[in-house]
């Protein structure tokens, strides 16, 4: 079993172990946001173009994944750029298959395809490892990216991680509901994230997701990896980032819980914790170096 260390952040403050201080950045909504990245785009062969904005700079460079419906407009990705620029680090950020700006049908969208975007960020769009910051789903994928790309990986941050998670909640559903929604081919899944109140997932995606599940048995991460996750979370329970730490390998795990983070963790003080968290994480792989 990998070690985690569990910390409780009551009041959003975040001391870290050696007491650097965190360079100031500036959040999106202020004045350093008129000096955002441009939309790029990346040509795939047979595949659908994918948007994205990049900062240059130092090594590890870091890579924000968007959760599920999400895209790389976000408060906390744009919160990154701001803060990587102020550190001199590079940043990618970037909108999956059939989200946001990224060519492709969201409705014929995958895990898989997911996954194949994240990978080819990796292995096409920015040089040499990085830190991987998954956000919900992102988080799911970012273990997929780490155990398909290890050399790519340099760390992951993971905030409220969502594993597995269509896959378990699915499966959580009492067995009539479950045959209902198999008949009507269909998962209405509620949500307070868009306005008609559901996410619609078919039982194809579902299907397939299943070819991606990681917590079945040990993950072969040997990574730094920190787990920021909400107790108040009510759309992913903050115990699977607890069973992610269980199965990685890695022995740098901690688990760092907000006694009153909601799911997205974009609040002031929520982005906070999540640079605070990247910067010690940078401080600790340019110190081994």
């Amino acid at each position: 079993m990998a070690a985690s260390v569990l910390r409780s952040y009551t009041r959003g403050v975040c001391r870290m172990a050696s007491g650097r201080k965190v360079t100031q950045f500036s959040s999106p909504s202020s004045e350093g946001a008129r000096h955002k990245s441009s939309i790029q785009y990346a040509t795939r062969p047979d595949l659908p173009k994918l948007a994205y904005q990049k900062v240059k700079g130092k090594s590890p460079g870091v890579v924000f994944l968007p959760g599920f419906a999400s895209t790389m407009a976000g408060r906390k990705a744009e919160a990154l750029e701001e803060f990587c620029k102020s550190l001199g680090h590079s940043y990618l950020r970037f909108d999956y298959t059939g989200c946001g700006a990224s060519e492709g049908q969201w409705a014929e969208a995958t895990v898989g395809t997911w996954k194949k975007d994240v990978l080819f960020v990796l292995d096409e769009l920015v040089e040499g490892p990085q830190i991987l910051v998954g956000s919900s789903m992102g988080g799911w994928l970012m273990l997929l990216a780490a155990l398909a790309r290890p050399e790519k990986t340099a760390a992951l941050v993971g905030i409220a991680t969502a594993a597995d998670y269509f896959v378990t909640a699915f499966k959580s559903l009492p067995l009539e509901v479950r045959k209902e929604m198999e008949e009507k081919g269909e998962w209405t899944l509620p949500t307070k994230y868009n306005e008609e109140g559901v996410y619609r997932i078919s039982m194809d995606f579902l299907k397939e997701a299943e070819n991606h599940c990681v917590l079945q048995g040990p993950i072969p991460v040997t990574c730094p990896m920190r787990l920021i996750h909400g107790l108040k979370d009510q759309d992913v329970s903050w115990h699977i980032s607890m069973q992610v730490a269980e199965r990685v390998l890695s022995t740098d795990v901690d688990v760092i819980l907000r006694k009153h983070g909601q799911h997205r963790m974009s609040e002031k003080e929520d982005i906070k914790l999540m640079v605070y968290t990247i910067d010690d994480l940078i401080d600790k792989l340019t110190t081994l170096v």
